[in-house]
């Protein structure tokens, strides 16, 4: 996937993956009742990123970062150190 954005430094370019709507039994949720995601996909990286690829599914801390609309898509910005763990 291309990305409009080219991060600078150690920041990675992400996209936030959807909160779940519904609960494990079943119950759907209200958009204010909704966690705000915590995982994402990772589109671009800085030049100094050293342990994040691009691809790779990320958790992040959820106030550490910087929400970027370009055109209709929806990027965050993170630091590389504000990144918690990759999913595999």
């Amino acid at each position: 996937m291309s990305t409009p954005l080219q991060p600078l430094g150690d920041y990675i370019v992400a996209q936030a993956e959807e909160a779940e709507s519904k609960t494990a039994s079943g119950l759907y949720l209200p958009g204010n009742a909704q966690e705000k995601p915590k995982t994402a996909k990772v589109v671009a990286v800085g030049p100094l990123a050293k342990q994040v690829k691009v691809g790779e599914r990320i958790v992040y801390k959820s106030y550490s970062n910087t929400d970027v609309k370009v055109g209709k898509e929806e990027f965050i910005l993170v630091k590389e150190e504000d990144v918690l763990a990759t999913v595999k």
